[in-house]
């Protein structure tokens, strides 16, 4: 065991640094010296064992001696664990120049780890670094996307609302065609149905106005449809003032017809005056 102890040492001395190497190829007398503590400590084992071996050999009757060689192994064992639990570790020599040469080397390979622990501590910060210049670029591009998207959103806005003002006047536009050409329509069948069913009254056969003549001039009648007329475009436009006046031209069995029907009123204080009853109220 000390042989192997010894080679041991000397494996591990010569692992050590050129330095150390050197130091330790010079001083004989330091390995001497820890061949011989080596060869003392393994001889106090030695001794121990013997002791312990030579109290463990004792005569057992029968089937106890198993049961009791057992449980002096493991009083022995308890002693002897309890014994290093408390025994505090020794220095195996104290050669100076032997502890300086193992200090040594115990140096260097804490410097080695630690160089090692640099590097790649150094390796992994500038990675991180590039990492965090990657994410800040893809930051700024997806920035730039987001202020581009808010730009076309507010000119989308714009143009959406421009589109539906112009879509609203054109729906607007067409309404009012619509409401013209149906009004057309509509004053053009009254035409057509005043014209057939209440001419002017008749002279010579034919369907010509009658003129009356006077001291001053010639009035020509105007026809139950033009006064009509003359009624829904006074009341659209002046409602404030929708009355219109009767004239010679006005035949009285048609005033008399829109007053009978209720299609037309006189004025409470005028009753030369008539305006068209509010059908649209």
């Amino acid at each position: 065991m000390a042989e192997k102890f010894a080679k041991t040492a000397s494996l591990y001395s010569q692992d050590v640094s050129p330095t150390v190497s050197s130091t330790l190829l010079s001083s004989d007398i330091a390995r001497e010296q820890l061949l011989e503590e080596c060869e003392e400590l393994w001889k106090q084992m030695e001794e121990c064992q013997n002791k312990l071996t030579l109290e463990e050999i004792e005569t057992v009757p029968g089937s106890d001696a198993k049961l009791l060689l057992l449980m002096k192994q493991v009083k022995s064992l308890t002693a002897e664990l309890n014994l290093w639990q408390q025994r505090k570790p020794e220095i195996i020599t104290t050669n100076p120049d032997v502890l300086v040469a193992l200090g040594r080397d115990q140096l260097q390979k804490l410097d080695h780890e630690l160089e090692m622990v640099l590097s790649t501590v150094q390796a992994k910060n500038k990675k991180l670094k590039q990492d965090l210049l990657r994410e800040e670029r893809w930051l700024e591009e997806q920035q730039q996307l987001i202020d581009c998207l808010n730009q076309t959103e507010e000119e989308i806005s714009k143009e959406v609302v421009q589109f539906s003002e112009k879509r609203t006047f054109q729906e607007l536009k067409s309404k009012m065609l619509k409401v013209k050409d149906y009004k057309d329509e509509i004053l053009n069948a009254l035409g057509e149905f005043l014209e057939e069913h209440f001419p002017l009254p008749e002279e010579d056969g034919t369907a010509k106005k009658k003129k009356h003549s006077s001291a001053k001039q010639d009035v020509q009648l105007i026809t139950l449809h033009e006064i009509l007329e003359n009624l829904i475009h006074k009341i659209i436009k002046s409602p404030h003032d929708p009355y219109v006046t009767i004239n010679a031209s006005f035949w009285s069995p048609y005033i008399e017809l829109l007053l009978r029907y209720g299609i037309a009123l006189r004025h409470p204080e005028d009753p030369n005056r008539i305006r068209l009853e509010n059908f649209h109220q």
